[in-house]
């Protein structure tokens, strides 16, 4: 039986800027990767040389017949140092936009995806009262200069992040199956420390005031990054009317067994239902999933041993998608974007796979009344995964880093195949 999808659907595929473009020197991931004895697996280098080549990748999206893009705009890049823009940067993005367009590919654009400036980090970072004001300002810079040219604007990436990382650490200090996500054994502790001793000095602070995106969140942190998105909010709405403003959430599909439920329902408050105040004036909301995360009597469980598994550590559980929008849809009216799904895997087949049975989820949604409108899988390429380096596979497109050519994988075509089609 063929499944149709809505005449108008957004089908694409997502980058993040750190992540592929390379040599951005100036935000604080490139300091920590290149520190001395870093607990990055590796520098981003150039990464995948995405700043050079966007026009090369967004004509391969564009010729598997995608009609979409989701890509983030470096802030560090835009904002050296603080209150000093960069001309050519905001160029640079102009270029990528225009290419978009030229293509007949609908862009949607991140304006904060991890990466930080370092100067944002020495003035307190993602725990400072003065960064949603900060980070108003960066928008409304970059929205005056490319607004028009931005249908969609994602303020932050993943708001909610830290909850999710806190947790995988916590469960890889206490022998679980945390550490392929986040790429740190946190039994090492002298080297933990000793980096840490070395990132604070790297930015001139003790190590426990050195706030990034991806570090640890008091309560007060998580107050400052949704504040920080209201703000922005603000901003852009004076700036650029037309554009429709969200945000992006990381979600597992969180389910229990008996006696689970009481664990199962503080994580969606904590992960989603307490953040629901600051999305009442958004135009839609980013919905990010890649699996579920299953809560018994004494909490968290693992992966089943027999389960099979992603690059990450994940399970391979396609189906969390669907359910993670019914969820959401039952709390919060308001368009759906999926703005990033999809598995590490050297597989291809699996990869496949896994499109064609959380598209099935997507599609049911839909078919019940749920405006879903648009899936963006993750990734376009084969990336720089943070701490992990190069060692994890997303991509559509495989990358030869040597010499930098791109190689599309059967999924790209078959994913463009279902988009050109609006049908599974």
């Amino acid at each position: 039986m063929t499944l149709r999808f809505p005449d108008g659907f957004y089908w694409g595929a997502s980058t993040a800027a750190h992540q592929v473009e390379g040599n951005n020197v100036h935000s604080d991931f490139w300091l920590m990767e290149n520190l001395e004895g870093s607990i990055y697996r590796e520098p981003s280098g150039i990464a995948v040389d995405h700043y050079r080549l966007f026009k090369e990748d967004i004509g391969l999206l564009a010729s598997f017949g995608l009609n979409s893009y989701r890509f983030s705009i470096e802030w560090a890049r835009i904002e050296p140092e603080e209150g000093k823009f960069d001309q050519a940067a905001i160029d640079h993005y102009r270029e990528v936009l225009l290419a978009c367009l030229s293509m007949n590919v609908t862009p949607i654009v991140t304006l904060h995806h991890f990466s930080s400036p370092q100067w944002l980090i020495r003035a307190g970072g993602w725990e400072s009262e003065d960064t949603p004001e900060r980070f108003a300002r960066y928008c409304a810079y970059v929205m005056r200069e490319l607004g028009e040219l931005i249908p969609y604007v994602c303020t932050i990436n993943e708001a909610n992040i830290s909850i999710g990382i806190a947790k995988i650490i916590k469960r890889h200090q206490a022998g679980g199956d945390g550490q392929a996500q986040v790429g740190i054994n946190t039994t090492d502790k002298s080297r933990m420390v000793a980096y840490f001793m070395e990132v604070g000095k790297a930015f001139g602070l003790p190590p426990q005031e050195v706030h990034s995106f991806h570090g640890a969140r008091t309560e007060k942190g998580l107050e400052v990054i949704f504040r920080s998105h209201t703000r922005a909010r603000e901003a852009i709405r004076v700036i650029s009317p037309n554009t429709r403003i969200g945000l992006s959430l990381s979600l597992y599909d969180i389910q229990s067994i008996p006696g689970g439920e009481e664990h199962a329902s503080h994580a969606w408050n904590e992960e989603f239902l307490q953040f629901l105040p600051y999305l009442e004036a958004d135009d839609y909301l980013g919905v990010q999933n890649y699996t579920r995360m299953v809560y018994g009597p004494d909490g968290a469980l693992p992966v089943p041993k027999d389960a099979e598994t992603t690059q990450m550590g994940n399970e391979y559980y396609p189906e969390a998608l669907g359910a993670v929008v019914r969820f959401v849809s039952k709390h919060l009216a308001k368009p759906l974007f999926i703005t990033e799904n999809g598995i590490a895997t050297d597989d291809d087949t699996r990869r496949i796979e896994f499109i064609d049975r959380a598209l099935r989820g997507v599609h049911a949604c839909i078919a019940d009344g749920i405006p879903v409108i648009g899936y963006m899988h993750w990734s376009l390429l084969d990336n720089f995964e943070w701490q992990l380096g190069f060692s994890k596979t997303f991509g559509l497109i495989a990358v030869d880093r040597a010499t930098q050519e791109r190689k599309p994988k059967p999924s790209a075509y078959h994913l463009g195949r279902i988009a050109s089609s609006d049908s599974l």
